[in-house]
């Protein structure tokens, strides 16, 4: 039963981590600045990263995995993509849209840490991508009090 219940935390952050990935890709290709522009490719590519490592934790737990990007990550893109447009790709517009995500993201990981299930590998792991999440907002809001 434990297994089961990891391997179904696994993948619900998988699915947020691939929301995230695509959200930066998206974030990057509507922003101007070529600096953020860089800062979100690297987050994109950070969460890819995590989503294997998360993938490799399941498919040792038994079970294959496939990512895809979930509801949610659609919705926040969509949102991107809007605001986009309205605001004529205004960086800080982006940037609200990024912490939302981010916000979303603790959440979630910190949710996940919560549970009695996880072994303490997976707790290790968890722990270590909610820090890395955690740098990330900390950069982006760095990057909007540069930015005002």
């Amino acid at each position: 039963m434990e297994t089961k219940k990891n391997i179904e935390i696994l993948n619900e952050l998988i699915s947020f981590l691939e929301d995230g990935r695509v959200g930066y890709t998206n974030a990057a290709e509507n922003c101007e600045d070529s600096k953020l522009k860089t800062e979100f490719l690297g987050i994109a590519r950070d969460r890819s990263l995590m989503v294997v490592q998360l993938q490799d934790e399941v498919n040792r737990l038994g079970k294959s995995t496939d990512a895809t990007d979930g509801p949610l990550g659609a919705i926040h893109r969509a949102w991107i993509d809007f605001k986009s447009m309205v605001t004529g790709h205004d960086n800080e517009a982006i940037i609200e849209a990024c912490l939302t995500g981010e916000n979303a993201a603790q959440e979630k990981f910190k949710d996940a840490l919560k549970e009695k299930s996880l072994t303490p590998e997976l707790f290790a792991i968890i722990s270590a991508q909610l820090l890395s999440i955690e740098k990330a907002m900390a950069k982006i809001k760095a990057y909007k009090n540069i930015s005002i």
